[in-house]
């Protein structure tokens, strides 16, 4: 759990996930958790699918996300859902950076970090 009511973003580290994705965990508790997610020009949020509910923000670039067979391609300021288990991915079309919101805490994302 965050120890701290303010989370500046230079003092936050970045994960590199490779591939030309970055993560910066911003704040968090066990119920929610909101992270920053930088992606270069082609790289691919692979489908996958997890308990957690999931809420994305565009803050800028284009991407293609596909959610549960379905696909739409999104630009700064749209934003989609993912309802928990759903199979989900993106990919980078123009590079971005995404806002996730996760309910409950994304445990998975603090180990090593």
């Amino acid at each position: 759990m965050m120890d701290d009511y303010f989370q500046l973003t230079e003092k936050m580290s970045w994960q590199d996930l490779g591939n030309g994705i970055k993560r910066q965990i911003l704040g968090y508790d066990d119920t929610v958790m909101m992270v920053k997610v930088i992606f270069e020009k082609g790289a691919v949020g692979s489908l996958h699918h997890h308990p957690h509910v999931q809420t994305t923000y565009i803050e800028s670039g284009v991407f293609e996300f596909f959610i549960d067979g379905r696909s739409q391609v999104l630009k700064k300021g749209d934003s989609c859902y993912v309802s928990s288990g759903a199979i989900h991915g993106c990919t980078c079309i123009e590079a971005g950076m995404l806002l996730d919101v996760f309910s409950p805490s994304r445990r998975d994302f603090l180990e090593g970090y």
